[in-house]
């Protein structure tokens, strides 16, 4: 074998031989124990007639071409454990997610580095292969010698992802656990692309990673998924959990979704929401989806003209969390009416001491809610908006749609 690298086809079928040369088995598996350590190999599982053994790392002297070396004999029989991630069984010909590339990729072989420590070979995972020379490798393995299959594949570019960027599919929750699986690497992708990863996936592996989500990074990928994707994965949670899911949403995107359920699991939903989103989802709700109320969202913010931009800007600020769907501020009356738009965008170099009403645009635009959403698409492409506010029968503004829920509307159609 090369001096360091070591790939899992050539481990397969090699010999294992005890303290005094004789065979014991060929090598039928190894594993990791993730809770030990996520990256060496803990076990080599060798097939002895009909029984299985289990051979621990530190009882493995050497790893040559011509076989497995143990430095003692103490050996057990194998028996099944939930705490390890076999190499053959659970990752080799398995569907994994390429977080680094956000795909989903199969497993065609897995590179390791063989480091020497102490007197002891111990192999660490490195990557896992899902290129033409890892099929190679499968194809010609006990067919011709490791060496040549070597010289044939430098001729082949490489294809492989680092362990580091891998994400292991494990349905079962408890076992997820218990070899230690997380989803921190897809926390972190952009919903988008999660969204990609997760219309490839079966509805088994789709409902396990979705399950052990964070409630906020669940429902920015629902936002982002297809509407049968976003329906299914809904109905696979537990009232509470999809409860907890659709408060972190737009109430927009919330009641839509509840929408398209049936009445009475609508309304489990409903009853485990907080008092405060399930009021603005109720809301939203009483409007027909093909109306600017049915697309409108309540992130909005009403300010009385006479304010100062010193004095609107510390209200912004305690207001942060709406502050990424701001485009525009709304300037009211004492009674609420709709007086002026703002752009956001005008305040950045205002003096603290002007008023608002000398920033406000000089036409503005609204849309009743009962309209339909043709117009709304009409407007935002006339008249290029970032954002419309949605105004009820006194001229009340009661929400806003934004560009992209427009976006968002335009490619579903």
């Amino acid at each position: 074998m090369a001096d360091e690298i070591v790939y899992l086809s050539e481990l397969l079928g090699l010999k294992v031989f005890d303290l005094k040369g004789r065979r014991i088995g060929r090598l039928r598996d190894a594993a990791l124990v993730p809770l030990i350590d996520p990256v060496r190999l803990d076990r080599f599982l060798v097939g002895a007639g009909a029984v299985w053994l289990s051979i621990r790392y530190d009882q493995v002297q050497r790893i040559t071409d011509d076989g497995i070396h143990l430095k003692n004999e103490n050996l057990t029989p194998y028996h099944s454990d939930e705490y390890m991630l076999r190499m053959v069984r659970d990752l080799l010909d398995q569907q994994i997610i390429d977080a680094q590339g956000h795909k989903v990729v199969r497993v065609n072989d897995i590179t390791f580095v063989r480091e020497r420590e102490g007197d002891l070979d111990v192999l660490h995972v490195l990557e896992v292969d899902i290129g033409l020379r890892s099929i190679l490798r499968r194809v010609l393995q006990g067919v011709v010698s490791p060496r040549l299959i070597r010289r044939l594949q430098d001729r082949i570019p490489s294809n492989s992802i680092r362990w580091e960027f891998c994400n292991i599919l494990e349905a079962d929750p408890q076992r997820r656990v218990r070899l230690n699986i997380s989803n921190k690497l897809l926390e972190h992708m952009h919903p988008a692309d999660l969204a990609d990863i997760f219309e490839e996936l079966g509805h088994e592996d789709r409902d396990a990673l979705f399950s052990t989500m964070d409630n906020e990074s669940a429902a920015e990928l629902l936002s982002e998924v297809e509407p049968d994707v976003q329906m299914h994965m809904i109905e696979s949670l537990k009232t509470e959990k999809a409860a907890d899911i659709l408060e972190e949403m737009e109430p927009s995107e919330a009641a839509a979704l509840l929408n398209e359920m049936e009445e009475e699991r609508s309304e489990q939903i409903l009853d485990e929401m907080e008092p405060e989103e399930k009021e603005e989802v109720e809301d939203l709700l009483e409007f027909s989806d093909n109306t600017a109320g049915g697309l409108m969202n309540t992130s909005f913010l009403t300010f009385r003209s006479d304010f100062t931009v010193a004095e609107c800007m510390a209200e912004l600020r305690k207001h942060e969390d709406l502050l990424e769907y701001l485009h525009d501020l709304f300037l009211v009356d004492e009674q609420e009416h709709l007086k002026a738009i703002l752009p956001l965008a005008r305040l950045f170099f205002a003096p603290g001491d002007a008023l608002l009403s000398a920033y406000a645009t000089e036409q503005v635009l609204s849309i009743h809610s009962e309209e339909k959403l043709d117009l709304v698409a009409e407007m935002f492409d006339r008249y290029n908006l970032l954002s419309l506010a949605v105004v009820d029968d006194d001229n009340k503004i009661i929400g806003v749609i934004s560009v992209d829920d427009v976006v968002a509307l335009l490619r579903s159609e």
